[in-house]
């Protein structure tokens, strides 16, 4: 096997970098590979690069960790690019929360579509493009880009049609919701339960269920659902999509009512659809929040990554997130079925060609080999494609700096348009524009015209201050929290500056 380079574009992002880098040594074939580590962040890189560097050393690896400011010395003859980032960090976050906020717009995560989204997409579009421009420059010939930052859809959109890179985006909800809905059926293994599930980011949907080979129907899942001490509680937006749609949603219940105009318009009805046990059901910012209060986490788990760093890599330690099965595969030829963010050119045939599909794919040493001719149910897919729109002109709109495209997308967005008229929604987005313009290169020509805007705009702002919020809670019970969640830190609780 030749000499293998596999480089990390935010790899500051402590933990997932550790989950990622730990996973693909469980593969003996790639224990010899070239860690290229790059982020903004001085900091962080010297404590990744110091775990990892123990780690190799304890297994007794010939891996290679460099660390490196410099992405372009990074990326340099790289055949694999992994990109985590989150393009202004909690500053800009905060922005995509706050600000659709005072106009009533009430996120629990915003990362996807909606106001929040749309502008991460603004921010991370410009960075991918520059990302893209130094892959092709400086990379290994034919290198592959697996994309996991958000928003999932319009980054891997860019990359692959304005990008010219090979790219593959990559996400862990589907992983999760099998997990999931194994649990409710009273499977003894994961493993009993296969699936098949499509449609795209965050909206995708399991259209078929087997259980030790038996066909699971909608009203099976739903009483299993319904009758689940905690489930029941905790995922009422997705069990009443279920209801309605005959289908299962892979996102969390806050994720899910951020995507469609009837659980988020009003506090009341906002309070009747989530649940407060934890911020992923549905708390208002609530990924904002967890974020903040551990934006220094890594410091408090510095020492305990050094221990675990002392320890032989365990490959029944391997976690579910697909980028060491895709390697492993593209290297060995050891076949791995996953799914998998990609143009959808006919491989579900009643969403639009040019989106971003996530949808069931097998990886072996010839590439990445989708199942083609997949159909949405028209309550599935009818979402999907009003999201698509939505994501089609956020990411044109990235591309040229085109602030009326820019408005006319978040207009389009459906929860946006259940909240807000088109006066709200043009005044929130200047003041959006004007707030994170130093993330936003391709409207510098359009931030003066914006504030003349705003200075003159007569739209009252809403006194909303979010119809569900927890309390700032301490380390520990953060740190609880993430215990939880497999393999550590997954990169939804990641903030890379």
């Amino acid at each position: 096997m030749s000499a293998i380079k596999i480089a990390i574009i935010g790899a500051g992002s402590v933990g997932f970098t550790r989950t990622l880098v730990r996973d693909i040594l469980c593969v003996p074939e790639l224990r010899e590979v070239e860690f290229a580590l790059t982020d903004i962040n001085r900091h962080n890189l010297d404590m990744i690069g110091e775990i990892l560097r123990r780690m190799v050393e304890t297994n007794g690896f010939a891996a290679r960790i460099t660390t490196t400011t410099d992405r372009r010395e990074a990326l340099a003859g790289a055949r694999y690019v992994i990109n985590c980032v989150r393009v202004g960090g909690l500053e800009a976050f905060a922005d995509d929360i706050r600000i659709p906020l005072q106009y009533g717009v009430d996120q629990c995560v915003g990362d996807t579509i909606c106001a929040g989204g749309i502008m991460y997409g603004q921010r991370s579009i410009a960075a991918i493009l520059d990302f893209c421009k130094d892959i092709r420059e400086v990379a290994e010939p034919g290198v592959r880009l697996l994309n996991y930052a958000n928003p999932m859809a319009m980054n891997t959109w860019a990359a692959i049609e304005y990008g010219g890179v090979d790219t593959i985006g990559l996400c862990h909800g589907v992983q999760h919701g099998w997990r999931q809905i194994a649990e409710v059926l009273g499977a003894q293994d994961p493993r009993e339960v296969e699936y098949i599930c499509t449609g795209i980011n965050h909206q995708t949907w399991y259209i078929d269920i087997r259980h030790k080979g038996r066909r699971i129907g909608k009203q099976e899942l739903l009483e299993a659902y319904e009758r689940h001490p905690v489930y029941s509680r905790q995922e009422k937006v997705r069990i009443d999509v279920l209801r309605r749609f005959g289908v299962y949603s892979t996102e969390s219940n806050g994720h899910l009512s951020e995507y469609l105009p009837w659980y988020r318009k009003r506090p009341e009805e906002i309070a009747r659809w989530i649940d407060m046990s934890e911020w992923i059901h549905g708390e208002t910012g609530g990924y904002l929040r967890v974020c903040t209060e551990g934006r220094n986490w890594f410091e408090e788990e510095f020492p305990r990554f050094l221990a675990d760093a002392d320890k032989p890599v365990d490959p029944s330690r391997r976690t579910t997130e697909h980028a060491s099965y895709i390697i492993e595969a593209l290297e060995t030829g050891r076949v791995y079925r996953g799914h998998f963010n990609v143009r959808n050119r006919g491989l579900i045939t009643n969403l639009p060609g040019d989106a971003i599909v996530e949808s069931t794919g097998f990886v072996d040493r010839f590439g990445l080999n989708m199942v083609a001719g997949l159909t949405l149910p028209d309550a599935c897919a009818a979402p999907c494609i009003a999201s698509i729109n939505v994501q089609r002109m956020a990411v044109k709109a990235a591309m040229t700096g085109d602030v009326d495209l820019l408005k006319l997308a978040m207009l389009h967005d459906p929860l946006v348009g259940a909240v807000c008229t088109p006066e709200e929604v043009w005044q929130m987005a200047d003041e959006m524009l004007i707030a994170q313009a130093k993330w936003l290169p391709q409207y510098a020509h359009a931030i003066d015209g914006a504030k003349a805007r705003l200075a003159r705009a007569k739209v009252p702002k809403r006194d909303w201050q979010g119809a569900a919020r927890l309390p700032v809670r301490s380390i520990d019970e953060l740190r609880a929290e993430r215990t939880r969640k497999e393999g550590g830190v997954s990169p939804d609780q990641q903030v890379v500056a």
